[in-house]
Parts: structure tokens; sequence; C-alpha cells
């Protein structure tokens, strides 16, 4: 194990090198504390850490979203300046990020050349040359699309295969992929590892970013490990384990087998019939979906990004209407709910985007733990807020959470991906809820936290609540979910009664549409009252 931190100079095996790069926040944060940072030519480089550790904001100052206070950056020996993206770009750095940065409804060719679009004149675009320019890269990289395709109608491993043609077609020889299979099967996992190996072969020089530790081993050559925004260690991927580099992140052992034990379920608490839903673009996205959930259970719905799962708990959750069919809460018909009596049905909700739907981030910490139950009674002194009681409380969960924060008062964009994930946890899972629609809780987090949630889950449940896991996390919907219902193509394909029963391929079979249950086997997924 090296200490890359004590680098005083690029090697020259080294095709790019970060040096004593220090980037400090407005708000006095140190984000990188003179990291020394290198990758050769040809090699996939894994960059792992915990939330907060610093690897998104070093790859946004190679990337030129951010500019560093102090630090150098060499490229092939010669030291280059990137104050934006464009110039990274010019000097063949391209990232990918987690995120898609797609236009829905353009086809792949319109997206492919957005930003330097051809023109056949000075006001017309030149859509042919796109398509050929398209047709062109893909098949140089032995990457195959079809151009004239909408990306919305795009199975979401082609979207990240956009996104990858995308930066080839600027010529970038040097790719940073931030969390490249959040949301792919193990299929699609696998066909994109194939494609980083033939990149590099071709002499491509790859910074791949990810959580999951079991994929930073079969694909990386070599590591680097940030910690609290400091170089903990880089290593040959071989002189590692496992455990090794989660030690390293978080300066512990993490536990990510969960003994969640035998589920107890009892009466039905979310009863959907027959639901269907067409979105914005006119694609229908739900069809005929029927299932029942148990108070004591945690049902996993495991599918594609993009087959139906995030309008589901959209309509479950009173943030979208549903069109056709039933949604039952407590008996009741919630079809007509607003959000506020939802949760007034002691529901709680875990969104797939907490930046959007979860957390304000100018809001301090305390002010997001008390946002769903301010103007409740027990909250109240008289007609003023009960400050005394918010305090207590919001303390009492920054603690028993372990949120790693300056305090109540510290604002929410102060706290690491992670840390902001615990906070809106400890919000959700501490409203008493008898139903919980946990949408992606660990998407983008560390193990630390990871591990964590998901125990705060199994825990949640065996105190007799009902939980509906949206999860694009294979690992983490066998490992936590008593039973599994699979979407493709808006549907509910199989139903796995039990979990230990089945495994990540042909889970992964059913999500692409290869397998599919008959209605009979389905059917069980529905419990008549």
């Amino acid at each position: 194990m090296s200490n890359a931190a004590q680098a005083a100079a690029p090697a020259a095996a080294d095709v790019l090198s970060m040096q004593h790069i220090t980037k400090i926040y407005g708000n006095g944060f140190m984000a990188n504390k003179d990291i020394c940072f290198s990758v050769r030519k040809g090699e996939i480089h894994g960059l792992v850490g915990e939330n907060g550790a610093g690897k998104s904001t070093l790859m946004k100052v190679l990337f030129g979203q951010e500019v560093p206070e102090q630090g150098r950056i060499f490229l092939e020996g010669k030291e280059i300046h990137i104050p934006n993206p464009l110039v990274a770009l010019d000097y063949g750095i391209g990232m990918v990020h987690q995120h898609f940065m797609l236009v829905p409804s353009l086809t792949v060719a319109e997206n492919m050349v957005l930003g330097a679009e051809p023109q056949k004149s000075r006001i017309l675009f030149d859509y042919k040359k796109a398509v050929r320019l398209t047709r062109e890269v893909a098949e140089k990289y032995n990457l195959p699309i079809n151009p004239d395709k909408r990306v919305i109608d795009l199975p979401v491993g082609y979207k990240q295969r956009v996104e990858i043609l995308k930066i080839l077609l600027r010529g970038c020889r040097i790719l940073l992929l931030d969390e490249p299979t959040a949301v792919l099967t193990p299929q699609e996992t696998i066909e994109l590892f194939a494609q980083l190996k033939n990149l590099k072969k071709e002499g491509f020089t790859i910074i791949f970013i990810s959580h999951k530790l079991n994929e930073i081993k079969e694909i990386c050559d070599r590591i680097t490990v940030l910690r609290d925004g400091q170089v903990v260690g880089t290593a040959d991927i071989d002189d590692v384990t496992e455990r090794d580099i989660s030690r390293m992140m978080v300066g512990r052992d993490v536990m990510m087998n969960i003994d969640r034990g035998a589920p107890a379920p009892r009466e039905s608490i979310l009863s959907v019939r027959d639901l269907g839903f067409t979105n914005m673009y006119g694609k229908k996205v739900l069809r005929d979906v029927s299932f029942d959930l148990r108070c004591g259970e945690i049902v996993g719905i495991a599918g594609v990004e993009g087959n139906g799962q995030s309008e589901l708990a959209a309509i479950l959750t009173g943030l979208s209407r549903q069109q056709e069919g039933t949604v039952r809460i407590n008996g009741k018909d919630a079809s007509k709910m607003s959000i506020r009596k939802v949760r007034e049905e002691q529901v709680s909700f875990i969104s797939e985007d907490r930046m959007v739907y979860d957390l304000v981030r100018e809001g301090t910490i305390e002010e997001n733990l008390v946002s769903d139950r301010f103007y409740k009674k027990e909250y109240k002194k008289g007609l003023l807020m009960d400050r005394k009681k918010m305090d207590r409380e919001a303390e009492e969960l920054i603690e028993g959470y372990l949120v790693a924060c300056d305090g109540k008062d510290a604002y929410m964009r102060t706290l690491s991906g992670g840390n902001m994930q615990k906070v809106i946890t400890a919000r959700e899972c501490s409203s008493s809820p008898r139903l919980l629609i946990a949408s992606q809780p660990t998407r983008g987090i560390d193990v630390g936290a990871t591990e964590f949630i998901r125990k705060r889950l199994v825990e949640l449940r065996s105190q007799g609540a009902a939980i509906l896991l949206f999860s694009a996390d294979l690992a983490e919907i066998m490992q936590v979910s008593d039973r599994i219902l699979v979407f493709h193509g808006g549907r509910i394909v199989a139903h796995i009664p039990r979990t230990e029963e089945i495994d990540e391929t042909i889970l992964g079979e059913y999500m692409l549409g290869i397998r599919n249950q008959s209605e009979e086997e389905i059917g069980g997924a529905v419990f008549e009252r």
C-alpha cells in the first residue's frame, strides 16, 4: 500500500496526475486536502470512499466544474489548467454522470451532437450528418445504437451507452464514470464491463467511481481510497480484499449481510388493483398492476429503471394521480388524497430524488427533521411552535441516526450525501409509520451509511410496519426484502414469495423480460381480505 499523498511529482508512466489538490467551499468546508492522485494510460482505476470523502469534488476539479484553491494538473507530463468542462473536453477528458444528461424527447443522434450540432447552413441543423457521425462512432467502438430512436424509448443500459458514445465522439481518451452500474441489471453490468475492457485495450484510461466493492474488484486494475478529503492509499486491486477496501473507507469492518429474521405479516395496509398510468409523453408506463402489502413485511420492487416503478411510487404517495384502477390505504380510497392526507394515514416516504422531494438544502437539519410534523398539536405551545420539543427531538435523531454534522442548526447543504440520507431516514422512520415507501434509499451513498439504513428498515419491519422497497440494487433487494415483485413493461412479470429461492441472474432475466411467470404464479402477490 502506497500513500499517494506523499507523491511530489507525476511519474513518467502516469497519463494524468493531480498534485496537491485542495478545494475549500464557501462555507469553509475543505472537501479536498492536499490530494495527490494519478492514473496510468490504459488502466481502469477505481476511486472509492464514503460520501463526503471528496471523490465527486476531485472529479469536478478534473472536469472543470470546480476550481481548486491550490494544486496542479498534469496531462502526459505537461501542466494544464481546466477552468470549465469545455476545456476538459478539449483536453480529451469526458465525464459520464450518475444521472444521465440526456433530453428524453430527442433522438439518439440529436443527443449525441447537442452543443456541437452540425449545420447545413447558418440556421439549419444537419440531422443526416448527426446520424452518420453517430453510426461511425458506434461502429468504431463496437457499441451499436439506433441513431433515430428517441431516448425516452431506450432501455437504461442503452441510455448509458449514448452517454459514453457522446464523449467518445468528442475525442475523449480519459473517461470519468460516476456510479455507472447504479441502475443496471447484472446482465447489463456484464455488457458494460465488456465494453469498458474493450476501450481499455484501445488505450483509453478510465476512472471508475463506485460504492459496489465487488464491481471495483472485478473491473479495476488499481484503486485509490479517499477518506475525509484525503488519500488513505493507492493499491493494486489484487493486493486488497473487499473487506480491506471497506475498512480503509470507513475505518472499521462493514457487515452487509443483514440478519432480518423471518417475517410475521399481519393485516393488509396497502391494496392496489388494476392500476394504469400514461405519462406526459403518451407512453403507458403502468398496466393492470395489482398487489397487496401487509404490515410486518418488506416487499421489494425490482425492475430496470423506466418500467413504471417511479410512477407507482409517485401515485402511492399522492405526488401523481392514477388514471385507471384503485389504491386503498388502511382500507380508504387514496385516489383523491393530498400528500398530507396520505401522510396522516401513517405513511412515510423516502424519495428516489432527495434533492427535489425530500429536503430543503438551504434549511437547517432541524427544520428538515420536523418538516413533516411541525404543524401537529403535540408540537405546539398555544399558537406558537414548541421550540424546546423540536430542539430536543432533532438532537436525539441526530445522535440516534449517527448524522455527522456541526449540530442541528447546520445547513443541509453542508452534509455529505450519506448524511443527508440519514436525516431523511431519521425523519421518515421516527414518525411511527405503519407504511414506509422507500425509493432507492441507499442509491449513491457509501457502504457505512448503506449498512446503517438497511438495518433501520429491517428494524422498522420487525416493529410491525409495512415497507415497499424500490431499489435498482439487486443485492439490496435480495438481502432486505421478504418477497419481491418484478416489473417489466409497466407490468408485474414475477412474484418471488421467498427471496432466498432466487439468484441475481434469474432475477435479472425477469427484469429484462427474458422470463415471465404465469398469471397464476403472479396472483400470489394479491391477498384478498
